[in-house]
């Protein structure tokens, strides 16, 4: 499974690359406000930092196939080559979808909310589905079956477009995503973390240490390897 940072935090953004294993960043409009930046400055900044083999995901902001179609070329034109232009999931949206596929453009279809919506924005060349987890949630329906059921149409009918989960509270969400073949999930910092966190690693660790140092002292292996520092074998 693919893991992708749902951030456009170029301070965010850069501690993850380095941290974890990630496929990419996604955005969205109200990813991209919240840094009330300069836009262009902004992605060229994330595109740094995740260099040119990340994942790029930028949502569009037109309301019709043919601004969306100009978007999207004034977009990889800013950021280059793996860039994903997000699409929110409409009949304007497919057709810019056909469109940009035809072109040999990626695209990722948002904003999905049922498995037909899915489906349909996989038959127009969708590279990934984006549907939204949490949100189905909240509104008393099943995120994750409904992630399930997608995965299952698309093996089905032997389709390559993927799944990639957004919209999470919960680490647990993430986990049973993985665990009904989601390809991948877009989650925030914070969730990323939490991912690999639990109290009773932090406790091993802290035996480790004292075990360690009670031999030891306070000496790590690369004092050892240091003839300089051999004498602090103890101490």
């Amino acid at each position: 499974m693919l893991y992708i940072i749902d951030t456009a935090n170029i301070e965010k953004i850069s501690y993850c690359v380095s941290t974890f294993p990630i496929a990419g960043v996604t955005t969205n409009p109200t990813i991209i406000s919240r840094e009330k930046a300069d836009f262009f400055a902004l992605i060229k900044g994330i595109r740094d930092i995740i260099g040119k083999e990340r994942m790029f995901h930028i949502q569009l902001t037109g309301d019709t196939a043919d601004k969306m179609l100009r978007e999207a070329e004034i977009l990889r034109g800013v950021v280059g080559d793996n860039l994903y232009v997000k699409i929110p999931i409409s009949e304007e949206g497919l057709k810019a979808t056909m469109a940009l596929h035809k072109d040999g453009y990626h695209v990722t279809e948002t904003a999905i909310f049922t498995q037909q919506q899915a489906l349909m924005a996989a038959m127009a060349g969708a590279d990934f589905v984006a549907p939204y987890v949490n949100r189905l949630d909240n509104i008393v329906s099943d995120g994750v079956n409904v992630v399930a059921e997608i995965v299952e149409l698309f093996t089905r009918y032997r389709l390559s477009s993927r799944v990639l989960a957004a919209s999470f509270k919960t680490a647990e969400q993430v986990h049973k995503i993985s665990m009904v073949g989601g390809h991948a999930v877009t989650v925030s910092p914070e969730i990323l973390s939490t991912l690999i966190y639990h109290p009773l690693t932090m406790y091993a660790v802290d035996d480790f240490k004292a075990d360690w140092e009670s031999v030891y002292g306070k000496a790590t292996i690369c004092d050892m390897a240091d003839p300089q520092k051999s004498g602090t074998e103890g101490e």
